[in-house]
């Protein structure tokens, strides 16, 4: 393949400032301007796989990054997967053991085929820009996962109601923990207003005179509003300010009331 070709293909298609830099057989470092939003550059190579096709990959580099400020597995499910998976799937890149790739031959574009390559980094990185209910969404993912993960599944109930008094489901728990004396309510609280509507929610099933015990776990309690958290700090017996950095402690906690 004309090594050549492909940069003039590069630099016509993004920009002047592309260089492919030889660093051994059959393998180029790609110098291009482009970089995440702390500066960093994209790490990125053009080489030959072990089949011999010519690939561009950002050898993993790109997950790596993500990893200083996202929890990685979290990138495996819920939304946060679902927005990866289309970023991939809408530009044509695949990706391999943590590796994101895409092939070129000499049928194709190189150029073309770079611009869908650099447009699906910049995709799959803006996934830590989620607009805000995207990410109270996938909040609500990772708490479900890690509840059905520690908890047995004839013991809970997401998304409960009291039918007795609240048929129309207006104040719901996210998620019951029953068989037990008293039932655990446990809350995930991703923002201001989930914080006041659970406060309120609790202060209902109190004048409905349930039998019960609170659990709030937030994303991120230094988030709240001092104001709003001192108000359900007032009627929550026990919470934790968020779910990422507590799980050990939460899965005790969970298993001692269960016990």
């Amino acid at each position: 393949m004309n090594i050549d070709a492909i940069q003039d293909s590069f630099k016509a298609t993004l920009t002047e400032s592309i260089r492919l830099i030889p660093e051994g057989v059959n393998r180029y470092r790609i110098s291009t301007p482009f970089h995440f939003d702390d500066g960093d550059h994209f790490v990125l190579a053009l080489r030959t796989d072990e089949n011999g096709n010519w690939i561009i990959t950002d050898e993993g580099h790109t997950y790596m990054h993500m990893s200083y400020h996202l929890d990685l597995p979290s990138l495996e499910k819920g939304n946060r997967n679902e927005f990866i998976e289309g970023a991939l799937e809408r530009y044509g890149v695949t990706e391999k053991e943590g590796q994101i790739v895409a092939q070129i031959d000499e049928l194709t574009n190189a150029g073309n085929v770079f611009y869908n390559f650099i447009q699906c980094l910049i995709n799959i990185t803006d996934v830590s820009h989620l607009s805000r209910e995207r990410i109270i969404s996938t909040f609500m993912d990772d708490f479900k996962e890690f509840i059905s993960e520690t908890v047995g599944p004839e013991r809970f109930q997401f998304d409960y109601k009291d039918a007795s008094h609240d048929p129309d489901g207006k104040y719901t728990v996210d998620c019951r923990i029953n068989s037990m004396a008293r039932p655990l309510h446990v809350y995930a609280i991703g923002n201001d207003d989930k914080c006041r509507d659970t406060t309120i929610g609790i202060l209902q099933f109190q004048r409905w005179n349930h039998p019960f015990l609170t659990l709030g776990i937030f994303e991120d309690q230094e988030q709240i509003n001092r104001k709003v958290l001192s108000r359900f700090t007032d009627v929550c017996d026990r919470q934790f300010s968020s779910l990422a950095q507590n799980q050990e402690r939460i899965k005790d906690f969970l298993t001692e009331q269960m016990n």
